[in-house]
Formats: structure tokens, C-alpha cells, sequence
């Protein structure tokens, strides 16, 4: 009890401090444009589009967060519906286009034979898809294509999900703290490109209601691979 109690007073903690920054920020800008810049159109202008990300920014980190404690409520619930990995990776996909044509990747799905449907809740596995490709598109975007790969586990169990890209790759210090809230690997980065620093937080939580689990495999300068497993699957087994 005292550990949660603790644990909950470092998630306000933290909340609190990464919502502090955008609008510090914002009442910056409006005592700006209220005050020195009243008369100046063109700064005017400037300063309402860099409002608009910090507010854009803020509404993301309060969304995360509220799904966060959405997903921490049921995580003892285990899901019991069937769901298809590859066609939520391509919905994902789909969704993802503007993104990608932004920055001038594909993203390219292989979906292996014998890839069995899943036991999840589709919502929440599409939230693990939407943050995987995110990420790859955020961090490793420069690098190249990205692939998506959607296999059976070695011992069938499980249908994975994999996630592929060009970028930069992690230093292996860092990924043992990946799915810890707000923990990023380069701080100036996440936050320029609207990170907010709990979407593998969240994959990880969906995790533990899927019974599933995540490995990540990444070295600098070439690229990283985040993998998740979701248990198959079984008639009746609800």
C-alpha cells in the first residue's frame, strides 16, 4: 500500500512538473502579445503557432495521462475477446500516412504465415500499435522505411507484433528505463517532436493486462526493434 501510495505521489509529481512547462510557457506569450508585442502583427502571429504546439502538447500529455489511469484500473482484468494483430497494424498503418508522407518514409507490413488472432482488447492493442509506429516515425523517422511485422511466436503461444526502424538506435543503459513514466532518452528531442513520455508506459501497462510482454532491441546507429507478444487466441478460454 505504501509503495503504490508513493508511487502515485511521483506520477502527480511529475505530471504536475511536465504540465507546468507548456503553460509557463503559454502565459509567457500571452503577457507578450498583451504587452511589448500589441502592436507587432508578425510577432504576433509567430508566437500564436508556437501557443498552438505547447497547447496541442499539453491536451496530449493530459490525454496520456488520463489513459494511463484508465488502463491501470483494468489491469488485473484480463481481456477476453478476439482480435487480429495484422489488421489493427494496418489500421494503424492507414492512420499513420500523414505522418510518414511528412517524413518522406513507407511503412512496410509483412504479415508471416501461420500469424493466429489474439485474446485483447482491440482498443487497447491498437494503442500499443499507434505508440510503437509513433515512436518509429518520431525517433527513427530520418532513417528509413519502417517495417512491421506480424509473426507467430517461436513456441506458438503467442502472435507477435515488431516494430522496425532506420533510426538512430538506443544505447543499452537506456532500455531497461524505456517504459518507465516520462523516462526519455534524450530529453530536448521527445519534447521538440511532442513526446510526452508515457506512450511505452502505456504499451507496457496494456501488456500486463494481456498477459503479453515487450522486448526491445536496439544499438546505436542501427536502428531499433520493439516487439511485442500477445498470448493467442482459444475458444472457450474465457
Amino acid at each position: 500500500g505504501v509503495r503504490v501510495e508513493r508511487m502515485r505521489a511521483d506520477v502527480v509529481a511529475s505530471a504536475s512538473h511536465e504540465l507546468r512547462t507548456p503553460l509557463a510557457s503559454l502565459s509567457g506569450f500571452i503577457e507578450t502579445i498583451l504587452g511589448p508585442a500589441r502592436d507587432d502583427p508578425d510577432a504576433t502571429g509567430r508566437f500564436l503557432e508556437i501557443m498552438q504546439a505547447q497547447a496541442q502538447r499539453t491536451r496530449r500529455l493530459i490525454d496520456d495521462l488520463l489513459s494511463l489511469s484508465r488502463i491501470e484500473l483494468n489491469e488485473h482484468v484480463r481481456p477476453a475477446a478476439k482480435a487480429d494483430l495484422a489488421g489493427i497494424a494496418r489500421d494503424v498503418v492507414d492512420a499513420a500516412q500523414p505522418a510518414l508522407n511528412r517524413a518522406g518514409i513507407k511503412a512496410v507490413i509483412d504479415v508471416a504465415e501461420g500469424a493466429r488472432p489474439v485474446t485483447g482488447a482491440r482498443d487497447e492493442l491498437l494503442q500499443i500499435a499507434q505508440n510503437l509506429i509513433d515512436n518509429a516515425v518520431k525517433y527513427g523517422g530520418e532513417g528509413g522505411d519502417i517495417e512491421v511485422n506480424i509473426f507467430p511466436s517461436d513456441d506458438g503461444a503467442a502472435t507477435a507484433l515488431s516494430v522496425s526502424d532506420k533510426g538512430p538506435g538506443i544505447a543499452r543503459e537506456h532500455i531497461p528505463r524505456l517504459t518507465e513514466r516520462f523516462y526519455r532518452v534524450d530529453d530536448a528531442m521527445s519534447r521538440e517532436r511532442g513526446g510526452t513520455g508515457l506512450g511505452l508506459a502505456i504499451v507496457k501497462h496494456i501488456l500486463n493486462r494481456h498477459r503479453g510482454r515487450l522486448e526491445i532491441e536496439s544499438e546505436p546507429g542501427r536502428g531499433s526493434k520493439f516487439t511485442v507478444f500477445i498470448p493467442v487466441w482459444q475458444p472457450g478460454a474465457a
